[in-house]
């Protein structure tokens, strides 16, 4: 600084200080003529002191009298000096308890860091605060079952695999036919009450009852069904069957619309001790009921398909012949001369009570769905049963998904916007391997879908240890290979074949109650729907 102008100490050499300092920039003052004093007699303020030091001759001729008031000039030059140096230190200097005594506002950023850095802190808390708490957070999955459809075990053991996170509500009905009429009933009243059974997620159906389903709106089809590891695992016979359109007829290209979790057949149990007591054959095919030795001595299920496929059968045809007066030999003239024939052998037609019928002995001779006779037959003694060598109905049980979407309502929560986002897990769980065994055991009967195409492994000897085995041509539930390729799964009756069903019902005579009353008024009433009770 020894030599400089003053000006150029300055943050701006601009600017001039009027009155203070003389306006010729020629002017030097020499730093060698000031000294800076910090008097540290007052602890709360510094004082700031100039004092002359010993002048040179050329100081002494400036500071004569009569230099244009040098005198004044240079006073406030040494004033103007001491303020911008002061300045100056407040702005570079490092901080000094003088500059601890100018109370300048913070600048923006470090109040931004300041308010983040308390918003930090209340976050923490509130995150500690959290994590302090206990939340049952849990994924709902309501299930409404046909009672006895599969084994308790499943229950336990698909909790186990989900966890805490599942709140499992499986309920069950007595039969497929109170199921579906609760179903009905809400579609028909157009209200859902929330422990109904259209507000479950899932519920139970029967196949034959699937196309009646869609048509009333029951149910909706099962989104992105394709995609899932449970679709994968079913076998063409299953695809092409659950497929269907709006109208519940079977669509390649349609949606899928249920998930089976057990199968079965139809089946013909007799009792061996009355036969080997009449000295009967057994019995091995539909035309055996047409014996005249078991006229009188037959009981069966009222279903119409049931009935009537029978007949068909018997004809050498199938249970879902679209033309009888083509696709049977004789024409519809043989089928009704067979159904009269039939009429006279049985004894009772009638869902409810035809096991009844057969475990006092009113009856030898029983037709009716596996999954009704093996349970009753294991109660009796002497009792055999047989899947007709022809072929024979399938039945399957299904899981589907009724349509509360369609209900507007609050009633029953966020049902109304699609079921549990769980029921591809339930589906999967239903359909592992591991589940067939209570099937391939006969602790439950039926089969795995699973095994509609390939055998089903054995069981391991040691758990089937003195276990009475019930004679039947059934393995492991499942009908010997050469037979179960002839069985059917019921599909819904084309218009042709339902004119001929409602022809058939007009030639028929009609029993005085009993008999064949309840066939009738099912043909009349529900034609094309198998009632498995």
């Amino acid at each position: 600084m020894e030599g400089k102008p003053l000006h150029l100490l300055l943050p701006n050499p601009r600017l001039s200080f009027p009155g203070l300092l003389p306006n010729n920039p020629d002017h030097h003052l020499p730093a060698s003529r000031l000294r800076f004093c910090l008097h540290h007699r007052k602890p709360k303020a510094k004082q700031l002191a100039f004092s002359r030091q010993h002048p040179s001759p050329r100081d002494s001729q400036l500071d004569k009298p009569g230099r244009g008031g040098w005198d004044l000039a240079r006073i406030a030059s040494a004033a103007a000096l001491a303020l911008h140096l002061a300045i100056c230190s407040l702005l570079i200097l490092p901080p000094t308890s003088a500059r601890a005594c100018v109370h300048l506002p913070p600048p923006a950023a470090a109040v931004e860091a300041k308010e983040e850095e308390d918003d930090d802190e209340e976050w923490e808390a509130a995150l500690q605060q959290w994590k302090s708490k206990t939340y049952a957070l849990s994924v709902p999955l309501r299930v409404v079952a046909l009672r006895g459809s599969f084994p308790p075990t499943w229950i336990k053991d698909f909790v186990e695999v989900q966890g805490k996170r599942l709140k499992f509500s499986p309920e069950f009905r007595p039969s497929i036919y109170t199921l579906f009429s609760e179903l009905s009933q809400c579609v028909d009243k157009g209200q859902v009450q929330p422990k109904s059974a259209m507000a479950a997620d899932v519920v139970s159906i029967g196949d034959s009852w699937l196309g009646y389903a869609i048509r009333k709106g029951l149910v909706e089809p099962i989104k992105n069904a394709e995609e899932q590891d449970w679709y994968q695992s079913l076998s063409d016979r299953w695809k092409v069957h659950l497929c269907r359109n709006q109208n519940g007829e079977a669509d390649s290209n349609g949606s899928v619309w249920g998930v089976p979790y057990r199968w079965g057949t139809v089946v013909i149990a007799y009792k061996k001790n009355k036969f080997k007591q009449h000295n009967l054959k057994p019995i091995q095919d539909w035309e055996d009921l047409w014996r005249p030795e078991l006229a009188g001595k037959i009981s069966m299920v009222d279903s119409p398909r049931e009935v009537i496929g029978a007949v068909l059968k018997q004809l050498g045809s199938s249970y879902n012949t679209i033309d009888m007066e083509t696709e049977v030999s004789g024409g519809r003239e043989a089928v009704l001369n067979s159904f009269t024939q039939l009429q006279k052998q049985v004894q009772l037609f009638d869902s409810m009570n035809y096991l009844k019928s057969f475990g006092v002995g009113d009856v030898w001779v029983t037709v009716g769905w596996s999954s009704d006779v093996i349970p009753a037959a294991k109660r009796m003694s002497n009792v055999a049963i047989v899947v007709p060598k022809s072929g024979s109905s399938l039945w399957a049980d299904l899981w589907a998904i009724p349509c509360a979407t369609g209900f507007q309502t609050d009633r029953i929560g966020g049902r109304t916007r699609g079921p549990s986002p769980l029921i591809h897990q339930w589906f999967d769980f239903c359909l592992q391997c591991a589940r067939s065994l209570p099937f391939r055991q006969e602790i439950i009967p039926g089969a795995s879908p699973l095994f509609l195409e390939k055998p089903a492994p054995e069981v391991p000897q040691d758990i089937n240890k003195k276990k009475l085995k019930l004679e039947s041509n059934l393995v492991r539930g499942v009908p010997p290979p050469e037979i179960l390729e002839k069985c059917e799964f019921l599909e819904p009756l084309s218009d042709k074949a339902l004119g001929d069903y409602q022809w058939l019902m007009s030639r028929v005579q009609r029993p005085r109650g009993g008999l064949l009353g309840n066939v009738l008024q099912k043909i009349s009433s529900v034609l094309g729907v198998k009632l498995r009770f």
